[in-house]
């Protein structure tokens, strides 16, 4: 006869809670994982990759932050913790309306303007109707959720 310790029968169900909590917001996403992003009157979506880094901010959702200007090209929004940065790597076809994550600086990066990938850069995404809304100037409260 066999017999499974009381012990271990109690861990893999609590293990199985703790995992069916997160469950239900990545069923909520589906298989395109989306996000709505809102500041200064503007209602905005992205669609985001299937990637480690964008399945953390995803697990961090919903967060209020404050998105501002930085240089000529991009609006930034620093996270409450640091994302993973596993599987990060260079990536091409960097254009206007990606949604990246600068590990640094621990930073949403959300481009309005050209830019060129450096270290530490992973996109998480891109703007569903492109960039044009990221040109309102100046520091607003953002919301980020998951798109339901």
């Amino acid at each position: 006869m066999t017999h499974e310790p009381a012990g271990l029968s109690r861990r893999m169900l609590l293990a199985a809670a703790a995992a069916s909590l997160a469950l239900p917001a990545i069923a909520r996403a589906g298989a395109a994982m989306r996000i709505r992003l809102a500041f200064a009157d503007q209602d905005f979506t992205a669609t985001l990759e299937d990637n480690p880094s964008a399945r953390d901010l995803l697990s961090m959702l919903p967060l209020d932050l404050t998105i501002d200007d930085y240089s000529t090209n991009e609006k930034i929004a620093y996270l409450p913790r640091k994302l993973t940065e596993e599987g990060s790597r260079p990536f091409g076809n960097e254009a206007p309306g990606d949604l990246c994550y600068y590990a640094p600086w621990e930073n949403l990066a959300l481009f309005h303007g050209s830019y060129r990938w450096s270290r530490g850069l992973i996109r998480l995404g891109r703007l569903d109707a492109g960039p044009a809304l990221l040109l309102v100037r100046g520091e607003y409260p953002l919301r980020v959720e998951i798109l339901s």
